[in-house]
Parts: structure tokens; sequence; C-alpha cells
């Protein structure tokens, strides 16, 4: 008797035990998903204060660029990376700066704003892994089945690169949370049995898809598909009758980022004279205007190919045929008829945002942190196919009995393809807690040094080639030359696409005192940049880098004197005017002329400090396009009525001979011989007409030919 009562009450306690779980297993669940985030939280960062010597830091400079927006919004400055430079659309996310503005106002100043984006990135990883998890539980799932989502968090988790971006201070943590929170809704909304509750669910979701694009704008493409996801499952329902019903959740689920992406457009062109964000311009390769279509599909396909093979081949385990594991793996649950829907939303999402990623030029670069949403997702359907895999299942009599058979061997399979995977991970996982701390290290070293010799040094304003952590530790003014910190309305992002020639031409528009005084870069970036425009100061080395752009940041002393100070033509007679100017390669005098030079292939920057004609002992720099023989190029000018000049400042290497057309009618020839280091300026006389505007069309004959600025001159 003693033994079956000890069996009884055994049975007893597994039975209370099993009806706890049913109730607790949510929370269970969620304390244990923090567990894990805590604990690779504690890993990486354990590391980088080994390597800082126990100051916070980040692994990418990037990381600092949220920061100044972040601190500018916190002191009242909204949308502005530098305090005192206008709006600028350069951050990419337009949330995170908000999350980190609110660590900065609490408190969380200067490199303890690290700290607050970690506590932002814990949370947000720890949201992400509990809105996943519902891909489980949700519809009323067995408690059987719901087992399978403590196999998500050290899945996602047990991804090195993953990790490293997580918790790099970017803002992918954020982008996850708010992914999940728009999963979240997307379940609710299909869960609904009413068409009022539809409805209601619909718009929550499109405020929290305008929440995820308002994150990061290729979110459009997985807004878009949890749209037609909760279109597609309301209308199968039947709770959504007929398609127009299932339309208007179609719309009322996108339409909120739709509104987003609009007002953030208009307000980049009214402020900015831009549609698009500074980042897209200036990462983009579709916004290169020198390419071919045939280059930038080529471009396409070996950015695409890059991602792919850098995933497969190297993150997600060595050998390599260990990385095809994760993407085999992952397809599982489309065999699954519970799970193949959430796995079909998931893989949509996946292709489509690495489709869309590849277009970023920078995709090579910050250890594949564009495509880490795509593998977190990626990470989420491998465990849920391990799960699908060692499961028990249950089926028809006949089914149920081959999968009772094949249990074990099923369960085997599962702990195989584990063990696999970990032995492909392994020393990935131990490279990138490395590597995270290391890069930490080096970005303390040379940025944040840099940025604080620059503070001491008290300078007006500095001129950077990567917006970070320059400007956030000097705490002062900056202009940023590759243009994603902006000044004012000057379009330096798309003048960075023509080459730095155009870039000076903004710089040069600048007024005097609003001019950089020092000049903090890396000399190998920018050319003939430092020998013409800078003095040296001093330099701030790295030892042992991994991430940043050169062994030494160099700071210059600004030496501007070449810059035009005139902007008149040398060959003015008495008693002319200037009636109008075209400053080549000038983005914004560009633009106010309507100016078009010959494409793709064609009209590349070149500009060159040669003696001012007016004073050969001063330098005098100028920028122009390069223009094919044969080729022309295109403007709208102001034409006096009385008749007058028009004069073109040349320095060719050949001999120059260029028809000029006005109105429609060939006006002459401008000819030149190759000089002696010396700007000329060479005319053709226009005759009086009705004046006002009109077409100009420079036709480069013989030669190819660069002019670098045009005026006409009248009495």
């Amino acid at each position: 008797m003693g033994n079956l009562d000890d069996r009884s009450a055994l049975t007893g306690r597994l039975d209370r035990y099993a009806v706890w779980w049913r109730g607790h297993d949510d929370v269970v669940y969620a304390i244990f998903s923090t567990a894990c985030v805590v604990y690779a939280a504690s890993v990486f960062y354990g590391y980088m204060l080994v390597q800082t010597g126990g100051v916070w830091s980040a692994p990418l400079d990037d990381v600092f660029i949220h920061f100044d927006y972040a601190r500018s919004f916190s002191r009242g400055f909204p949308f502005q990376w530098s305090e005192g430079n206008g709006y600028s659309s350069g951050n990419t996310s337009l949330t995170y700066p908000m999350v980190l503005a609110l660590g900065h106002w609490l408190g969380f100043r200067q490199l303890n704003l690290m700290i607050w984006a970690a506590l932002v990135a814990v949370a947000s990883i720890v949201v992400f892994l509990i809105t996943v998890g519902q891909l489980v539980t949700a519809g009323g799932s067995p408690q059987r089945h719901r087992w399978a989502r403590f196999l998500i968090p050290p899945a996602v988790l047990s991804m090195g690169a993953l990790d490293w971006t997580l918790f790099s201070g970017m803002e992918n943590a954020f982008h996850l949370a708010s992914w999940g929170l728009c999963l979240w809704g997307t379940l609710r909304l299909c869960a609904a049995s009413q068409q009022r509750s539809v409805d209601k669910w619909a718009w929550v979701v499109g405020g929290l898809g305008a929440l995820l694009i308002g994150t990061r704008p290729e979110s459009a493409v997985c807004v878009a598909t949890f749209g037609l996801y909760c279109a597609i499952s309301t209308h199968r329902s039947g709770v959504a009758r007929g398609w127009r019903a299932s339309l208007k959740v179609l719309f009322a689920v996108g339409a909120p980022g739709v509104a987003l992406l609009i007002v953030h457009a208009l307000l980049n062109v009214t402020l900015t004279g831009e549609w698009s964000a500074n980042g897209a311009i200036a990462k983009l390769f579709l916004n290169n205007p020198f390419m071919t279509a045939a280059e930038r599909w080529e471009r396409y396909r070996s950015l695409i190919g890059y991602v792919v093979n850098r995933l497969t081949d190297h993150h997600f385990g060595v050998p390599a045929p260990v990385g095809m594991l994760i993407p085999i793996v992952a397809a599982v649950p489309l065999l699954s008829r519970k799970l193949r829907p959430s796995a079909l939303l998931m893989w949509s999402q996946i292709v489509a945002w690495m489709l869309l990623v590849s277009l970023n030029n920078q995709v090579r670069w910050h250890n594949g942190r564009y495509a880490m949403p795509a593998v977190a997702w990626l990470m989420v359907l491998a465990a849920l196919g391990v799960a699908t895999v060692t499961e028990r299942g249950q089926a028809t009599a006949k089914v149920k009995d081959w999968l009772s058979r094949s249990w074990p061997a099923r369960l085997a399979l599962g702990v195989a393809i584990v063990g696999a995977y970990w032995y492909g991970q392994a020393p990935r996982m131990k490279d990138q807690i490395w590597f995270f701390g290391r890069a930490c290290r080096n970005i303390l070293d040379q940025h944040v040094t840099a940025g604080l010799l620059l503070k001491r040094m008290n300078v007006r304003r500095v001129l950077v080639g990567d917006a970070g952590a320059l400007i956030y530790m000097s705490d002062r003014p900056g202009l940023d030359l590759i243009g994603l910190g902006g000044y004012h309305d000057y379009p330096f992002a798309r003048s960075t696409v023509h080459g730095l020639g155009a870039s000076l031409e903004l710089i040069e528009r600048i007024p005097v005192g609003e001019r950089p005084d020092v000049m903090a870069i890396y000399p190998s970036w920018w050319g003939d940049l430092p020998t013409y425009f800078g003095n040296y100061l001093t330099s701030v080395p790295v030892r042992g880098n991994v991430i940043c752009g050169g062994a030494e940041k160099v700071l210059y002393r600004a030496n501007w004197a070449p810059l035009d100070r005139r902007g008149s033509p040398r060959s003015m007679r008495d008693g002319e005017r200037i009636i109008d100017q075209l400053d080549i390669a000038d983005l914004m005098s560009e633009r106010y002329h309507d100016y078009q030079f010959p494409r793709p292939g064609m009209g590349f920057v070149h500009y060159r400090v040669l003696a001012d004609p007016a004073d050969p002992r001063r330098d005098l720099f100028d920028a122009g396009r390069i223009i094919p023989a044969g080729a022309s190029e295109r403007a709208s000018i102001n034409t006096p009525p009385n008749g007058g000049r028009l004069i073109v400042r040349v320095a060719p290497d050949k001999p120059l001979k260029t028809r000029v057309t006005v109105a429609g009618t060939e006006v002459g020839v401008i000819e030149a011989q190759p000089g002696d280091g010396v700007w000329q300026e060479v005319s053709v006389d226009l005759p009086g007409g009705a004046g006002g505007q009109a077409p100009l069309i420079l036709t480069a004959a013989d030669n190819e030919s660069v002019h670098y600025h045009v005026w006409v001159v009248g009495r």
C-alpha cells in the first residue's frame, strides 16, 4: 500500500505542478526571456568594460550620430544633428533618438548615454522575444505545443553577429521591439471574431506600423506584408465579409505608415529642398547619377550576393555548410499546418528586407547590421523549425502512430541540428564578443579622445567626415562633409555623391564666420583637401584597429583662403555688371539654373586650385564638370536685353573649343589653350533681344572640356 500511496502522492504533485504551469507559463517565459537577454548583455558589455578599462563606449561611431540627435532633441532642437545647423533628415530613424533623448533628459549624459542605450536594448529585446513567442501560443494553442517558444530566446541570442548589433547602441534592438508590437497587434486582429474588433485592431496595427516605419523606413515592406496578412486572414475566416471589408483592413494597417512617409518627405523638401532623407541620398547607389542601368544592376547583384554569402559562409557558422543549416531549418515551419501562415509572413519579410537593404552601398560594413533584422526573424523560424522536428504532434491515428514511433529519431535529429549549429557558431560567438570589446575600445581611443581634444581647443566649428563622437564629445557645432549631419538647406549629402569639389563649392557658399575653423578627418578619404585647405595640428592614433576608418584621426587648422571671396569674373570691363552667374558643380547654383549634365558615365566633378588672374600670388579654387567631346551641358540663364557677354572660367589641359548656343541660336565659339597654372576667362558676345530667361547649351567640340563658372554680364 505504501508504494501505491507514494505513487498517488507523486501523481498529485505532478498534477498540481501542471495546473500551476498552465496558469503561469506566460510569466515563466517572460522571466526566462529576460534572463537570457540579461546574460547575453552582461557577456558583451562585460567584455567591453574589460577592453575599455571600465569606461562605457560603443562599437560604432554611428551610435554617436544617434546621440548627437538625441542631445539636440533633449535641449530643445528636435531633428538637428548640431544645434544651430537647422533641421536635418540625416538620422534615418525618427523615433530612436527620441527614446535616447529621454535618457539624456533623465541625466544620462556624455558616455553614460550608452548605459541608457544598453537599458533600452535589453528592454527592447525582451519585448521582441515575448511578442514573437505568441506565434506559438496564439489561437488557443494546446499546452503541449507552447513549450516551443522557449527555444526562441536561446536561438536568437546564440547568433554572435546579431548580439553584436543588438547591443551596439544602434536602433536595431528598438526596431525589433517595434516589429514585435506590430506582430502582437496583427495576431490580435486575426483572432478577432467581430468586424468591429477587426476595424479597431486594424488601426492599432496601423499606428504600430507607423512606429515601426519611423524607427527604420525600410520597414515599409514589413507593414505591407502585415497588412496583406491581416486582410487575407480576416477574409478567409469570414470576419471581414467581402473583399471591400478586407481592403478596409489593408487600408487601416497601411495608412498611418504611408502618412508618416509622406509627411516626412514634405518636411524634407520644405526644409532641405530634397524629398529623400540624407541617408538615402548618400548611401543608396540608385542616387548615383553617373552609373548606367547595367552598372546599377551589377552593383545590386554584387551586394545581394555579398550579404547572403557573408551570412551563410561566416556569421551563421563555419565550416560553410554549417551556415546553411539556419535557412534550411527555418524553412521547416512551412511544413507545419499550424505554423505555415506565420512562417509565410516572416519569410516574405525576410526576403523583402534583404532585397531592399541590398540597395544600400553600406550594407557591406558595420558587421552586417543592416541585414540583422532579417537574421533575427530567421533565427525565430529556425527555433520553431527545431520544435517542429522534435514535437510529438497530433494527427489521425495512422499518422499519430508514425509520429510516435519516429519521435526518438526526430528528437535525435533535433539535437544533432542544434549540436552542429553550435559547433559552427561557437567560434563565431567568441570572435564577436572579442570584436565588440575591441571595437568599443577603438572608438574610445580615437573618436572619443579626438572629440575631447576638440572641446579643450574650444573650436568654433568642426568639419568632420564621420558625424558621430567627434561632435558629441566636443559639444561644438559641426559640419559633416558626408552630409548625414546636415547644414540648413545645403545639399551636402548629394554633393558627396557628386564628389569633393561639389562639397567644397557648398562650403564656399557658407558665410565666412560660419565656416569650420578645424578639420578632424581621415586624410586618405579626402584626397587633396588637407593639402589645399588645412594646416596640420595633431593626430589621434588607434592601436589594434578593427573598426575605425583609419589609423590616425588628423586635426588640421582650416584655411579657406583659396575659396572665391568675390564671386565675379576677373575680366569684367568698365561699366559691365553681372546679370546672372552659374557656378558649375555648385549643386545649389545648378538647381537654381535647372542645370543638366550628360549622363550616365559623364559629368564627373573636377576641381582645381590655381593662381588667381587678379592676383597671381593668391590661390583660387573652383570646380566644374568633365564633359566629353560631342556632349553638352544645359542650363537656364538670364540674358540682358541690350546684349552683353557670356564669360566662362576654364583651365584646359588640352586645346578647348566649345560651341555656345543661347535660346536655340549658336552665338559663337569659345576657345582656350593650355595655360601655366593660371585660371583663364574666355567670352563670347551675346546679341541684344528680349532678355529674360533663355536656355544655354555648352557643347564640347573637339576635346573633353571642363567649364568651371559661367557669368552673363551686360551694361
